[in-house]
């Protein structure tokens, strides 16, 4: 890959669904889509939570960068080709009665590129999830370098949570031509509401929204694959 063309990072967004289907289903997804970076919604954040994290990483041949419990489970992953240079985790505004939400940003160094790694996962209330996506969508604008933002946002393309977040973003899906892939469930596929948003100044190369038998599987979310060239900063 010619340098001047962009940097390649490879992609996966992925709720998985607490690691309540196959484990060993879910292992072998991410494994063979061989990612630079997982942005993993419900993962480990409760007893024991850094050392599940750690496996959960383990299992798929990559080591976590930030996120688990002060992300309330929202994690980031990386393999060894990024190199981490710092990271942060966001608690979003407690509503009485509902469930805790939360992101995870890891400032990230690949090859000659600098990219800010995102992930969160919105509510289910369609009532809180417009707050909830503003406060993310601050996260990203603190970010000091081109935005790559995973989220299960928990609305489709046409919900104001959904806008929030996208403005000024690059949608994959849409910049691919495939907006129709739908991401949930896996037992029935009615909506999309996975996402993964880049930089404009990020090139989506190739999207994917990956439906097989192990899929089905290993959650009840399909994982967002995607390619990009980020720009070169070195």
């Amino acid at each position: 890959m010619d340098q001047a063309a962009g940097v390649p990072l490879r992609v996966v967004s992925y709720n998985i669904h607490s690691q309540r289907d196959d484990t060993a289903a879910l292992a072998a997804v991410v494994r063979a889509a061989s990612p630079d970076v997982v942005i993993v919604q419900e993962g480990p954040r409760r007893f024991r939570w850094r050392q599940k994290s750690a496996s959960l990483a383990e299992s798929f041949g990559l080591v976590v960068a930030a996120g688990g419990l002060p992300a309330l489970g929202n994690l980031l992953l990386t393999s060894l080709r990024v190199q981490v240079l710092g990271s942060r985790c966001q608690r979003f505004p407690l509503t009485p009665g509902r469930h805790l939400r939360g992101a995870a940003y890891a400032d990230c160094r690949v090859g000659g590129a600098r990219f800010t790694l995102a992930g969160s996962h919105l509510s289910t209330d369609p009532a809180e999830r417009p707050a909830q996506a503003a406060e993310f969508r601050r996260g990203l604008d603190a970010a000091s370098s081109p935005v790559v933002a995973g989220a299960d946002l928990n609305e489709g393309p046409d919900g104001p949570a959904w806008a929030s977040v996208a403005h000024g973003l690059t949608d994959a899906a849409v910049a691919a031509d495939r907006a129709d892939r739908l991401t949930y469930s896996c037992a029935d596929p009615r909506r999309r509401i996975d996402a993964l948003f880049v930089d404009p100044r990020i090139t989506v190369v190739d999207y994917d929204v990956v439906d097989t038998p192990q899929t089905r599987r290993a959650s009840d979310h399909f994982p967002v694959l995607v390619d990009l060239l980020l720009p070169a900063t070195d």
